[in-house]
């Protein structure tokens, strides 16, 4: 299969698609080796990082979509008729770091991190898409968890949680342990 082709395989695959589609999934369906499939891709991504293109590939975690550039949404949104979503209160951008920084977690941990009742914002954020459950905890009354998702990786523009700026305290702790480790080798 000629590379012209194999881009042809992605670009189709994640058009149809509409939503994340896993590397695996695509080098399945392609029959060719990862390395390839990965190759293509990374080319791909760069070809639709052109200023004059009004549609990006993206990566998020170990999948790969389709999407609009954002400087674009607007025209997007005057035909579909759509809605701009809402900022998120200061409340919920809170409560979405808690939960991204530590998850899983149960709204008992948010809560008490935050010191107020976070059911509501809690229930917003679900809806939105931003967090979902992730399963209960092994506790009595076994509560749910909750984590982020994709679409959560794909409104902040980050691959990975990784891709997440570190946090202060830990930033410091970082740089402290990386001294002392400069210091004993010193």
């Amino acid at each position: 299969m000629e590379k012209r082709e194999i881009f042809g395989a992605i670009e189709a695959i994640l058009f149809a698609s509409g939503t994340p589609v896993e590397t695996a999934r695509i080098v399945s369906a392609i029959e060719l080796d990862t390395a390839t499939v990965e190759e293509c891709i990374d080319e791909l991504i760069k070809e639709y990082s052109a200023p004059d293109k009004g549609i990006r590939i993206i990566r998020l975690n170990k999948s790969i979509q389709m999407c609009t550039d954002k400087q674009y949404g607007g025209f997007v949104r005057k035909v579909m008729d759509m809605k701009k979503n809402t900022p998120l209160s200061q409340a919920a951008m809170e409560v979405l770091a808690v939960v991204a920084y530590n998850q899983p977690v149960t709204k008992a941990f948010v809560e008490q991190v935050r010191g107020v009742d976070c059911s509501g914002v809690m229930g917003s954020l679900c809806q939105k898409g931003l967090i979902e459950e992730k399963g209960r905890l092994e506790l009595p009354g076994r509560p749910l968890l909750y984590g982020t998702t994709e679409h959560f990786l794909r409104c902040f523009s980050i691959e990975t949680l990784e891709g997440l700026p570190k946090l202060p305290e830990k930033e410091e702790k970082d740089e402290q342990e990386n001294k002392k480790d400069n210091d004993l080798e010193n």
